[in-house]
């Protein structure tokens, strides 16, 4: 695809901008209007080649790939463009990451190509997070030798990754490179910069993905009502009057290369793209998600035990019975334990076991990283006032083998230990609070994001698929603050378990996913997580969902049929190729 003077003209650019040195952020700007209007070589002269180029190399990016949304976003698009591509060629998949974790071989095709690069990973990972402070979280003047200094250093940096970036693309014949996050959710400006540069040079195709964007709970403080509390996101806006940085960085963020479409989430995100950011209506889409035929497999009690059975494996290193660390224990060693995150179970004491296959142990599952706006806590005030203040409380009572367990399916990011201590000292705080009687039934459990364990091939288990793991839960819990769309809901009503969700920030996206504005055949049915006090008909609402299981049958088959009319696989991927026809509009 790429002729030996494209070969040649690269390197030759690679060098003129290996020897340029910018004085300021503004240098850098001026050099990307240059490179934006440069003449692209020309590809493939129409649809059908294009496509059969896009299927000889496309390559996904971001910063790492592991057990999170957007890794197995990232594996569900692969997938459909492995079906799609193998109706005009034989498809050629990459993946190209800063880190790829061990966990990751769970949801990630060992027939696609890995490169990681060093130096793309992001925030308190990128270069042990001293880049992400300098420009985030410290003030830096206009023109300043700081300023200065920092815009030489991420310059280098991204000429340095575009160098190895625009190597591997010729290498393999990438036409089409397809970015998550990156020029969205600003963790590493080096590496957003260096894959403009290296896309922008050799004029490959890109499909930009975006998830979440820095303005989305972030904004500047002069923009903030006086009562409102600021956003997770702010610190972005921190140099916001270093007027030339800010351009740049928003220019980047996302980058409006004359070959990239824009690919959101979304109808909030393109509509904000398009109306206050002046991206062109015509190269900003959005892209659904769809659920895997096997979350609508049948199951029974017995896999559902089967399921618990093998999570206990992975929280005992390979025992059947869970065998919980006392609270205290855990806290005390937390940091320790944020070096190599473990799977692990806690309870309110030492002593105390958990039997996996009781039919008397109630399971809340939270499928998501640790992270505050996943507002975990909130899952322990609820059990805590369904302990005192519901019928939840007299059958623990009655039934003397009734336990519970919140499990947490993901891991803690290195810049959230904070956060998952928030979550321990909430489980402290409620257990403390209980009779023993009550106290010691109540565990908390993190898998970080674990699927296997050694023991499982002497068992003859087979590895724990997230399908799998939603059905251990007898309810999905889901209080998040924000969501750029809220996959647990679909994935647990796909399984048909039930989901007691907030109505998160933006309601418009939450409303999107829900189906408020739908018929009602295709809306799904949820229990709606109150934000303040707990109300009596909502506890009562959620004891019964957690003892009287059997009433729940009509809620689950509704949700398991609306998720497989609006989030099918055939309609994914028929969406899906659309996009790709858009980039024939492009020359």
């Amino acid at each position: 695809m790429f002729s030996s003077e494209t070969h040649a003209a690269f390197q030759k650019q690679m060098n003129a901008l290996e020897d340029f040195t910018p004085e300021g952020w503004d240098d850098i700007a001026v050099l990307l209007d240059t490179l934006w209007n440069k003449k692209k070589i020309p590809l493939a002269p129409d649809c059908e080649t294009l496509q059969q180029s896009f299927a000889r190399g496309t390559a996904f990016i971001t910063f790492s790939f592991g057990i999170d949304g957007v890794s197995i976003e990232i594996s569900k698009y692969a997938h459909a463009l492995d079906d799609l591509y193998s109706q005009v060629g034989n498809p050629s998949i990459h993946l190209i990451g800063g880190k790829f974790e061990a966990k990751v071989e769970s949801i990630l095709n060992p027939a696609w190509h890995r490169f990681h690069v060093e130096g793309i990973n992001g925030w308190d990972k990128w270069d042990g997070g001293k880049w992400f402070e300098g420009l985030y979280r410290r003030r830096m003047r206009s023109h300043s030798e700081e300023s200065k200094f920092l815009a030489r250093e991420i310059f280098q940096q991204a000429v340095s990754i575009a160098r190895r970036f625009g190597a591997y693309f010729l290498q393999h014949e990438i036409a089409l490179a397809v970015p998550v996050n990156i020029a969205s959710n600003p963790g590493n400006l080096a590496l957003t910069l260096g894959l403009v540069l290296a896309t922008e040079i050799l004029g490959i195709y890109v499909l930009n993905n975006n998830h979440d964007f820095y303005w989305e709970s972030g904004k500047p403080s002069s923009e903030r009502d006086p009562e409102e509390p600021p956003g997770v996101r702010d610190h972005f806006f921190r140099n916001r009057r270093n007027t030339t940085f800010f351009s740049l960085f928003q220019d980047l963020h996302p980058w409006d290369g004359s070959r990239w479409l824009q690919v959101n989430i979304n109808a909030r995100q393109s509509r904000k793209l398009i109306d206050r950011y002046g991206l062109p209506a015509e190269k900003v889409f959005e892209i659904s998600t769809y659920i895997a035929d096997a979350f609508f497999e049948p199951y029974d009690r017995s896999d559902v035990i089967h399921s618990r059975l093998r999570m206990a494996h992975i929280l005992s290193d390979g025992e059947a019975i869970l065998r919980p660390v006392a609270i205290e224990d855990h806290l005390s060693g937390v940091g320790a334990w944020m070096d190599d995150q473990k799977p692990i179970i806690v309870g309110a004491r030492p002593g105390l076991a958990v039997d996996p296959q009781s039919d008397d142990l109630i399971l809340l599952l939270q499928p998501t990283r640790i992270v505050r706006r996943k507002r975990i806590e909130r899952n322990l005030m609820l059990i805590d006032s369904l302990l005192r203040r519901s019928a939840l409380r007299e059958d623990f009572e009655n039934n003397a083998d009734r336990q519970l367990i919140l499990h947490i399916t993901g891991p803690t990011p290195i810049e959230h230990q904070a956060d998952l201590e928030r979550v321990l000292r909430a489980y402290r705080k409620m257990v403390r609070a209980l009779p023993e009687s009550l106290a010691d039934r109540i565990f908390i459990s993190f898998s970080v994001g674990n699927e296997w364990h050694a023991s499982f091939d002497d068992r003859g288990f087979r590895p724990l698929t997230i399908d799998a793991i939603y059905r251990m839960a007898d309810a999905v819990v889901f209080p998040s603050e924000t969501e750029g769309r809220g996959l647990p809901i679909i994935e647990a009503s796909a399984c048909g378990i039930p989901i007691i969700c907030s109505h998160y920030h933006h309601k418009e996206v939450f409303s999107d996913v829900i189906g408020e504005r739908l018929p009602e055949t295709y809306q799904i049915r949820h229990t709606r997580f109150p934000e303040g006090r707990f109300s009596k008909d909502f506890l009562s609402d959620v004891a019964a969902l957690l003892i009287q299981t059997e009433d729940q049958q009509d809620r689950i088959e509704h949700n398991r049929e609306v998720v497989r009319a609006r989030f099918g696989r055939q309609t994914f991927e028929k969406n899906f190729q659309q996009l790709l026809d858009q980039f024939c509009n492009l020359e």
